[in-house]
């Protein structure tokens, strides 16, 4: 049997890259890198930048030499008609056409939506900072793969100001809380299938603690912290949870269980994905 080709797309811009990367050292689609090889090591990786000008991207089919696609998080705004957001839509929608299955975190999921006929906007409940509290799946999420081993509500690393306001025609929500109403979504469009999520399964604690720091003013202007230190104080907490898991009181002040502080738990969304939807569709390709 081959091993699995893997595809990251990353819609980050180039000045959003560098501010990354100057606070964790890599870019949103080089952390799902890191993170594809600890899950499917001996998997061949790839990575694109689809709303950069000039980007050599794959056509359809190139797309279809893949056996997944993955979309990460940034801060593009699908609502905006910029350049940027209009490559990565067409590059979405050739996605979809390959037949490829995709997978998408947080704006990932918004390009999805969008690229099939759903509708993104700005966050009507604000921010949501750091974690994503009492997500619970929906009757079409109760037996849904993408959600296999998560309890019936569950918290998940996330930090966002957008979200999915109406999900295309035939889609699925799979699950969502109190703040956003799509956490979990699968869309079928032409040819492709796509599940994703609106936190990020992807990410090391490590990464959530810098993004809460790197976005302090905002998360100071939309009521959530009074100043940098408490900022700073949260994001310290998260932080040694990353470095040290059993840290019961770090968890307990963050009020986290396992489904966030155990790293297989936190990805589970990727496994399945890769599991229970890329396998099968792979077999049937005549490639297993």
């Amino acid at each position: 049997m081959t091993h699995f080709r893997f595809l990251v797309a990353e819609s980050e811009t180039l000045e959003a890259r560098e501010v990354r990367r100057a606070s964790v050292g890599r870019s949103s689609g080089e952390s799902y890198l890191d993170t594809l090889r600890a899950l499917s090591p001996d998997a061949a990786l790839d990575l694109v930048r689809p709303a950069e000008d000039g980007a050599e991207i794959p056509d359809s089919a190139g797309l279809d030499g893949y056996d997944a696609v993955f979309l990460t998080g940034s801060p593009l705004h699908v609502y905006e008609d910029s350049l940027d957001v209009r490559r990565q839509l067409d590059f979405m929608r050739a996605v979809f056409a390959s037949g490829t299955p995709a997978f998408g975190s947080c704006a990932g999921l918004q390009v999805a939506t969008a690229a099939a006929g759903g509708t993104v906007r700005a966050n009507r409940r604000g921010y949501e900072a750091g974690f994503a509290r009492r997500i619970t799946r929906t009757s079409a999420g109760g037996g849904h793969p993408l959600l296999a081993g998560r309890p019936e509500a569950y918290d998940a690393p996330a930090i966002h100001s957008d979200e999915v306001d109406r999900l295309p025609d035939g889609a699925l929500a799979l699950a969502g809380n109190r703040v956003t109403a799509v956490q979990a979504a699968e869309i079928r469009y032409g040819q492709g299938v796509f599940w994703g999520v609106q936190y990020h399964p992807e990410l090391p604690l490590a990464e959530i603690a810098a993004a809460l720091r790197r976005q302090a003013d905002e998360l100071m202007e939309a009521g959530l912290a009074h100043d940098e230190g408490e900022v700073e104080a949260y994001a310290g907490r998260v932080e040694a949870l990353h470095h040290d898991p059993s840290r019961r009181d770090a968890a307990w002040q963050l009020g986290l269980d396992a489904q966030v502080v155990d790293p297989a738990l936190r990805s589970i969304e990727l496994r399945n994905f890769v599991e229970h939807l890329v396998g099968p569709i792979r077999g049937r390709r005549g490639r297993g």
